[in-house]
């Protein structure tokens, strides 16, 4: 899914939520801290994350393409 961001980034766990892959910004967190999520196929651990336009996330076999 392509998902468009207004500002210069967004918060890893803020795109998960805002992207419906999580309930709650919590869940969010905890996902990421589990090692459940890749950065452009890297592991990412950090929750706050500044993800820009470009950037692919990918969570429980969900693709979001930041735009």
């Amino acid at each position: 899914m392509e998902f468009p961001i207004t500002g210069e980034y967004i918060e890893l766990c803020k795109l998960l939520k805002a992207a419906n892959l999580v309930m709650s910004g919590g869940e969010g967190k905890e996902v990421v801290a589990e090692g459940l999520v890749t950065v452009d196929g890297e592991l990412e651990t950090r929750k706050r994350c500044k993800i820009r336009a470009g950037q692919t996330v990918e969570f429980a076999g969900n693709v979001i393409e930041v735009m």
